[in-house]
């Protein structure tokens, strides 16, 4: 243990520890790192019934806390952080999820992110249902929320190296009571690190004590920049430090209720992961092989969807480097354990050249990736990931911001006089690495990389003359938020999943791909639209109460398949029913699930609208998205495209040149864009500007005037 003489005290607010009754401890801490207020705020009736937790606790603390001339950057504005009432649950799982809600640096709107790790279900155990912290300090500082003996702590950090693998392991080993495994377990830190510092697309790592390895490990929350907004104020992390997790450390109604559905589902994911997934044993990067054989996985900024050498990056790969037989749960009791680590990786650039290090990783995203910058290296991905995480950049913003970047190189709009001599193209590896490590010290290139695509394409434009229209075909962000790593030009329903996602194109409201592109089973603007509305819903839910989405449908029931609704994996929708009502005493339905989420997803629609966004102009999307920017693109796959021009347009390519195809096809393919945008905004009871009406608003019981106030003029 390391001595905690050097942690400064602040402020210190002691604190009754009280308990968890049924998921909710009833109150949510306040802390204001700039004046040094702390305060128990209660949680009541109402937020429970409205916002349920997680995202929804969020949303509304930011929404009271902030108003519509705060920018991301204000002392206003919050990072907010909550678990949800299920959070914490051993007996099923996935049960240890955080969700973060905060106005984001890149898109300047609110934006939410998740997380596994310790932190969220840990909090809520040492007595509070979420923290926001608001304010900027005028010095480096921790917050420590000591759940064993009730006190919170805002302390001057005397830590140097603010790297999230230094300090997570210093932070936790500093709060812990004694250097026993066991004692660090008890401890959770929320770090981030100088990528952060320096960019627009800073994330959070959530840590916790893998006590096989005996080391510290982290999960990201690693959408929007939530980690730039905790260094602009100046935090260095979030501690905290939890007494014993036991079974029914929630309280529940009903806990063999509860401990009835983890049962079967844990049953299910032993017997069949294995011939389904494999979750257990190479985690989400098993998509990276599925991806590629059905032309989805992105390849040099997303023109392509498919690779000879993307077998060098796939699951067997990671198979073979991930270290074996380990227990690979990000939270307590989760048998899916889909949360692998490389063990003493050599790193090859960087501050920490020559140490071997911990990876947490690759999952699917930071592997496809390194496939859309045109690496195929295993050895890139694992020190790109580590880097990433340490310094506290997304791997997601950086590998899709780094694929629009070498294409502006290889077309002119970049050389190595503008980018201070770094040789950009696709597949370099030394000196991509070199923009990440710029980033991280807040120089060169870096600088400018780091505030995304969007703004990137503005410098591209105003400096160096680019055409704005093909930056914005081929920048693969929409509302300032980079794309995850799907190509989606044969899904017209994950155009929609990417385009009406709420807080930019990430994959967790909707994947829809293969309903819509290789089973069919959604062939009408109508049934996507409808599963556009069920499938947001349902998965936002998750972030609601403190879930991970993975046990939903990454293992199946034997007789899935036989269901009238497989895509909806209707057992397992009944199981979360089960469990949340075995917590919480509340009856539901999958119907109500639905009704809590769409409650909270519409007053985030709200929110935007009120932050300046959340119109129409706002779910636009970049061609690339859509379908092929080039000739070089549109050549690749010519008997799909001529095929789509003679049977879905109506045109007989014969005789026409390929810049004539591009022209005809794009527009056919952007009015079908516009016409799911109108089945869609008609499904969710949104106006034709994608404002949720009045009436909407009063059906769902949110009709609060401040909310009416903000939509009324544009009803």
């Amino acid at each position: 243990m390391t001595s905690r003489g050097d942690y400064r005290v602040i402020a210190r607010f002691p604190y009754e520890l009280g308990s968890v009754e049924r998921g909710y401890t009833g109150r949510t801490l306040y802390v204001h790192v700039g004046n040094g207020t702390i305060e128990s705020r209660p949680v009541t009736e109402q937020m429970k019934k409205v916002f349920i937790g997680g995202r929804g606790f969020g949303l509304w603390r930011l929404w009271n806390a902030v108003d519509s001339s705060t920018t991301w950057d204000h002392p206003d504005n919050e990072v907010v952080i909550s678990s949800g009432p299920v959070g914490g649950t051993t007996a099923y799982p996935g049960s240890g999820k955080s969700l973060v809600v905060s106005l984001s640096p890149l898109t300047e709107n609110v934006v939410d992110s998740n997380a596994g790790g310790y932190f969220g279900p840990y909090l809520k155990f040492a007595g509070w249902d979420a923290i926001e912290v608001q304010g900027k300090a005028s010095e480096n500082v921790v917050v420590f929320i000591d759940g064993v003996q009730g006190v919170v702590e805002i302390l001057a950090c005397p830590e140097t190296d603010i790297n999230t693998h230094v300090v997570a392991d210093r932070l936790m080993k500093t709060f812990a009571d004694s250097d026993a495994a066991r004692d660090i377990a008890a401890v959770s830190a929320v770090t981030t690190g100088a990528g952060a510092e320096h960019s627009r697309m800073g994330c959070l790592n959530f840590s916790f004590f893998d006590l096989k390895r005996k080391a510290v490990r982290v999960k990201q929350a690693g959408r929007g920049g939530t980690g730039t907004v905790f260094r602009d104020k100046r935090v260095v992390g979030l501690v905290v430090k939890s007494p014993m997790v036991k079974a029914d450390s929630n309280s529940p109604a009903d806990i063999e209720r509860m401990q009835e559905a983890g049962k079967r589902i844990n049953k299910e994911i032993l017997e069949l992961d294995a011939s389904q997934c494999d979750m257990r044993r190479v985690g989400t990067s098993h998509l990276v092989e599925i991806m590629d054989e059905y032309d989805l996985l992105p390849t040099h900024n997303y023109k392509f969807g498919r690779h000879p050498e993307s077998p060098k990056i796939s699951s067997p790969v990671w198979r073979e480097r991930f270290t074996p037989n380990m227990p690979d749960g990000c939270w307590i009791g989760c048998t899916m354990s889909c949360s692998h680590a490389v063990d003493d990786f050599e790193l090859k650039t960087g501050p920490y050249k020559g140490q071997k290090v911990l990876v947490d990783g690759p999952e699917y995203e930071t592997a496809g990736g390194s496939s859309n910058m045109g690496i195929y290296d295993p050895d890139f991905v694992l020190e790109m990931n580590f880097y990433c995480d340490t310094y506290g950049v997304d791997t997601i913003s950086y590998t899709t911001g780094m694929a629009f970047v070498m294409e502006c190189f290889e077309n002119g709009v970049l050389d190595q006089e503008r980018t201070g001599g770094l040789d950009l193209r696709f597949g370099s590896v030394v000196d991509s690495l070199e923009v990440l490590h710029q980033m991280a010290r807040g120089e060169g290139f870096g600088l400018i990389f780091g505030q995304g695509i969007r703004r990137m394409k503005q410098h591209f434009a105003d400096a160096f003359g680019a055409d704005p229209q093909f930056l914005q075909d081929i920048g693969m962000e929409a509302k300032g938020l980079e794309y995850s790593e799907y190509v989606t030009k044969e899904s017209l329903a994950m155009q929609g999943g990417y385009g009406l996602a709420l807080k930019g194109p990430q994959h967790d409201e909707a994947w829809l791909i293969f309903m819509d592109m290789v089973n069919n089973q959604i062939p009408t603007f109508e049934d996507k639209a409808e599963a556009l509305h069920y499938f947001p819903m349902w998965r936002t839910w998750f972030g609601l109460v403190g879930h991970c989405k993975l046990p939903w449908n990454d293992v199946e029931p034997v007789n899935n398949a036989q269901t009238d609704e497989p895509a909806k994996v209707p057992e397992h929708v009944a199981n979360y029913c089960q469990v949340y009502s075995g917590v919480t005493g509340r009856e539901v339905k999958p119907e109500d699930l639905i009704l809590q989420s769409e409650r909270v997803y519409n007053f985030q629609r709200v929110f935007g609208v009120r932050m300046g966004f959340g119109t129409r102009e706002h779910d636009a999307i970049p061609y690339r998205s859509v379908g092929p920017v080039t000739e070089e693109e549109y050549e690749s796959r010519a008997e799909r495209y001529d095929g789509h021009l003679k049977d879905k347009v109506g045109v007989d390519p014969t005789g026409m040149s390929t810049a004539e195809k591009v022209k005809v096809l794009r527009a056919y393919r952007e009015d079908q864009y516009e016409q799911l945008i109108d089945a869609v905004y008609a499904r969710r009871g949104w106006n034709e500007n994608g404002i949720p009406t009045i009436e909407k608003l009063e059906q769902l019981g949110i009709a609060f005037p401040d909310v009416v106030e903000v939509v009324r003029p544009h009803q």
